[in-house]
């Protein structure tokens, strides 16, 4: 929140996160439960900073198609999972998601604060 002071009005903080915030995926404690704090932090700051005029909100994405899945062990078929993910059938890249960063921060976002917007193709509607 001190940094918030250096940031001019209409500034924007983008978050990370995951579906592991709220689900439990094996071998992802940590990266989970770091996830699930950024989205509460980011509640938090967009009601601290929203006077302010600064934005705050958290891009969720589903699994993306990175080194990121190679942590995952093999036997899991995290890869083969993610292939088969979201409803279209298509896989996430990591350019999808940079597309919603970058509309998030332009002025037609500006009254979206507080929100974790999800980027994974739909997943979350078949796989609970």
């Amino acid at each position: 929140v001190a940094s918030a002071r250096l940031m001019p009005e209409g500034s924007r903080i983008i978050n990370l996160s995951s579906p592991g915030s709220t689900r439990v995926f094996p071998a992802y404690f940590a990266v989970g439960v770091s996830k699930a704090a950024i989205e509460a932090v980011t509640r938090y700051l967009a009601v601290e900073l929203g006077s302010k005029g600064i934005s705050v909100n958290t891009v969720s994405a589903g699994f993306v198609m990175t080194d990121a899945l190679d942590s995952f062990p093999d036997e899991l078929g995290v890869k083969d999972i993610a292939s088969r993910a979201t409803p279209a059938g298509t896989v996430i890249t990591p350019e999808d998601v940079s597309k919603v960063v970058a509309m998030m921060c332009s002025t037609d976002a500006e009254m979206i604060r507080g929100q974790v917007i999800m980027v994974d193709g739909g997943e979350t509607l078949t796989h609970q």
